[in-house]
């Protein structure tokens, strides 16, 4: 691993019984990378995230956030961590200032750091329309920027997002989109999706995994440059398909 990795994954694995969802899962992610990590439905994507993030344990394997052990020092790693998970859980019946304010107090802000730091996450994902209602009322794309608003609260270097732009409309997307770029230079970012829009717009790197297995990581550039048609989701789906097919022989 380099030493100016931010996120450092070796032989992660994760077994469900007999069942495989990540299979000795290695990379690293250095400060200024994007990194897009791809995958067909049930590849591994999310539950590799959820390990990379302490929501889950592996079965082996370890990862590190700028240094601190996910299991051994995970308060240390979280304290690196803005995370959105799928779904990007929250408390329904609390209104969006509420609810931030409550995130800003878990993450140790006191006084005036929890309003400061609430405006600053508001106004980086335009929430301020939405302040006042309570989260169950809003729409699917709403609900999605509280969620990547609480995971930009303490502004940590290092961001996992799965999803990030899910449920948003164009307009939103390109706000989303826009905001990680200009992040981008500071940080460590990985972004697991399975739209390949968004690795053109905003990712420096990709991976693609599937059945649990890395099966490339490249640049996007490199990666269209492995098809005749330049396109990365004939790519994606030249590499997949004899994943799928050699685990269904297995």
């Amino acid at each position: 691993m380099n030493g100016d990795s931010l996120i450092e994954i070796e032989g992660l694995t994760k077994r469900f019984g007999s069942f495989t969802a990540v299979d000795h899962v290695t990379f690293d992610v250095r400060r200024g990378e994007v990194l897009g990590f791809l995958g067909p439905n049930g590849a591994g994507k999310s539950t590799t995230m959820r390990m990379l993030a302490g929501f889950m344990p592996p079965t082996a394997g370890t990862a590190r956030i700028c240094g601190h052990d996910v299991r051994t020092d995970s308060v240390a790693a979280r304290r690196m961590l803005g995370f959105l998970p799928e779904g990007a859980p929250t408390y329904p019946d609390m209104m969006v200032e509420a609810f931030l304010r409550f995130c800003a107090r878990m993450r140790g802000y006191a006084g005036y750091g929890v309003p400061d730091r609430v405006e600053r996450a508001v106004d980086l994902t335009r929430l301020e329309e939405v302040l006042l209602q309570p989260i169950e009322t809003l729409s699917k794309g709403f609900k999605r920027r509280v969620g990547l608003a609480q995971a930009l609260l303490h502004d940590p270097p290092v961001l996992v997002l799965d999803e990030p732009t899910d449920g948003l409309d164009p307009n939103q997307k390109h706000e989303v989109r826009t905001l990680i770029n200009q992040m981008a230079p500071s940080k460590a970012i990985v972004i697991s999706t399975h739209l390949l829009e968004e690795v053109e717009a905003i990712c420096s790197r990709a991976i693609i995994i599937a059945y649990g297995r890395i099966i490339a990581d490249e640049t996007p550039d490199r990666l269209r440059a492995r098809h005749p048609s330049g396109r990365l989701d004939e790519v994606f789906r030249a590499l997949t398909m004899p994943a799928e097919e050699e685990r269904k022989a297995a």
